[in-house]
């Protein structure tokens, strides 16, 4: 129990630096860029996903929770925030590597697919708004309102703030998961997603849901032993946004916007793991 209660300090400490980071940007942007900001992210967001799933790819977990602090002040898309969501690294790769295996061909399927779904969501949300008033136009001030902090302070002591609410809220929940996981064993979870066919991609998704690092891994762990297939694998992967959507449910308003969010994130995902499986991309990836 002692090294769960470790992990989740650990595992909370390591996301504060990008959320930080991300607040200040949010705050900067509101106490200095004032109207032009919603201009300037008009004209850049049409490319935002090919950034998102750049920098998705990173290997680091922070850039999912600092992109879906960004997106409940409506800062980038909802395709940017899914290409960043399904492009994010996670414990696959240095596993993998580990065991003298470097998954570029991984890697690439889960940036292509991440911009390609972001592109695709914002053209079709784009086609469905044309014409029509925004509804549930969020502005970075209303998370100040939720968050009851004084937004008048210098931005970077509100944004350690808001740094500070949002960590107390991970490290409950986190402790919670980790705890979860420890009393059910990760064998159990491993059991879930193996000889499975079909279901596996269903249940590897389910699994890669788990905002903790303890899913990729294990789901790693079963595609390297053969239990899995590929496709398999990067259903589990693609939706495994580690603490981004915790941060998401946490912050964005409307919640019924994040669950559409959610929605998306878990069909894309499931979607691409049989597609893969199904056609010679197996091959190729495997």
């Amino acid at each position: 129990m002692i090294d769960v209660i470790l992990d989740t300090l650990l595992d909370t400490a390591k996301l504060l630096p990008f959320l930080f980071l991300a607040y200040l940007l949010m705050e900067f942007l509101e106490h200095h860029a004032g109207g032009k900001t919603e201009r300037l992210l008009t004209r850049s967001g049409k490319i935002g996903p090919l950034f998102g799933g750049l920098f998705g790819i990173v290997p680091q977990c922070g850039f999912s929770a600092a992109s879906a602090g960004l997106y409940a002040g409506r800062l980038i898309t909802t395709g940017t925030l899914l290409a960043v969501f399904l492009s994010t690294s996670d414990e696959m790769l240095p596993i993998m590597l580990s065991h003298g295996i470097f998954p570029y061909k991984l890697l690439l399927a889960k940036f292509v697919i991440g911009v390609a779904v972001g592109f695709a969501v914002d053209l079709v949300t784009h086609l469905v708004r044309r014409g029509k008033p925004v509804k549930d136009d969020v502005q970075i001030e209303d998370i100040c309102e939720r968050e009851h902090c004084h937004c008048g302070d210098h931005i970077a002591l509100s944004a350690l703030k808001h740094t500070l609410r949002i960590a107390v809220f991970l490290l409950l929940i986190t402790f919670l998961l980790n705890t979860g996981i420890y009393l059910i064993g990760e064998d159990r979870l491993a059991g879930a997603v193996s000889n499975r066919p079909v279901l596996a991609n269903l249940l590897a998704a389910a699994v890669g849901l788990i905002p903790n690092c303890a899913s990729s891994v294990v789901l790693t762990e079963l595609y390297l032993s053969d239990i899995v297939s590929v496709g398999a694998l990067l259903s589990g992967l693609l939706v495994n946004a580690g603490v981004g959507l915790l941060v998401l449910f946490r912050n964005n308003r409307p919640v019924r916007d994040s669950f559409r969010v959610l929605a998306l994130l878990l069909a894309a995902g499931v979607l691409a793991g049989l597609l893969i499986d199904l056609t010679p991309l197996a091959g190729i990836l495997g």
